[in-house]
């Protein structure tokens, strides 16, 4: 069932969304060679902790850390370790956080340093997808509308979109209705309703779509070994139309990006 949120609720959620915002943007100047998934992991739950909220993931369905951080060939899910990222590595990094008891939740790929063309282009259209999808996000559109839009524009390039790891609903518990796919067909599924959070999030391969689960129980990895990106961000129906309760903006202050890609999903600029 899906959970409409009160204009109250979603600003609630904004306030979580961007506590993550405002670590990836902490961690953003962090994450270079020669540093490790585990350091960045404790700056992350100190920064969380220090900033009113507590860590999303954190002994969520026994995840044991504050951090998902997947690097390369993984997909999402990966558990921190003191190996230390290398020059040409890309980094995703999912990271979630409460706040007055509701949830925010998303991601970035980083790149560590200089990256190989092909690398680059894989994050590039990733990115581009999530927005991709955003714009279908809206009142009497449906599941499959927003599904469709990214996996025709990845597939397009010639990349695999994963189909076993899905968006979600956000609010209180961090997967609420409805699961959001990356894949899908125009005019099927639960159609969008005022009030509607959710996270959208591409998991898309360079190869194949198919992947591999380790032993762990956690970690995902692309099942021929080839790079995979993943971005993601917090998206709520606001009049009709999609308004992002979370942000980029704090990494790209940081890496001295400049942007206008969130200009059409904000209705005002965001104060940093």
């Amino acid at each position: 069932m899906i959970i409409p949120k009160t204009r109250e609720e979603i600003e609630l959620m904004r306030e979580a969304a961007l506590i993550v915002s405002k670590t990836l943007g902490m961690l953003a100047s962090e994450i270079k060679p020669g540093v490790t998934s585990l350091y960045l992991d404790n700056l992350a739950e100190t920064f969380i902790r220090d900033h009113g909220a507590i860590p999303g993931f954190l002994g969520l369905y026994d995840f044991p850390n504050t951090l998902c951080v997947s690097p390369n060939t993984q997909v999402v899910h990966g558990i921190p370790n003191d190996q230390p990222l290398e020059e040409g590595d890309i980094l995703s990094v999912d990271c979630g956080a409460i706040k007055q008891g509701y949830y925010g939740d998303h991601a970035y790929t980083f790149a560590i340093g200089a990256i190989d063309p092909e690398t680059e282009k894989l994050l590039k259209v990733t990115k581009e997808s999530l927005y991709v999808g955003i714009k279908e996000f809206k009142l009497g559109n449906r599941v499959g509308d927003v599904g469709y839009a990214i996996q025709q524009y990845c597939e397009s390039h010639g990349y695999g979109v994963v189909r076993e790891l899905v968006g979600h609903g956000l609010g209180k518990k961090m997967h609420e209705d409805p699961e959001m796919p990356n894949y899908g067909k125009r005019g099927r599924g639960k159609k969008f309703i005022e009030g509607m959070v959710v996270a959208i999030e591409p998991m898309i391969n360079m190869g194949t779509h198919k992947i591999k689960q380790h032993r762990d129980g956690w970690t995902i990895t692309t099942f021929d070994n080839k790079p995979s990106a993943h971005f993601e961000h917090n998206v709520a129906i606001v009049d009709g139309k999609p308004e992002l309760l979370s942000t980029f903006a704090y990494i790209y202050k940081a890496l001295g990006i400049v942007s206008d890609e969130e200009d059409t999903f904000r209705k005002e600029a965001l104060v940093l």
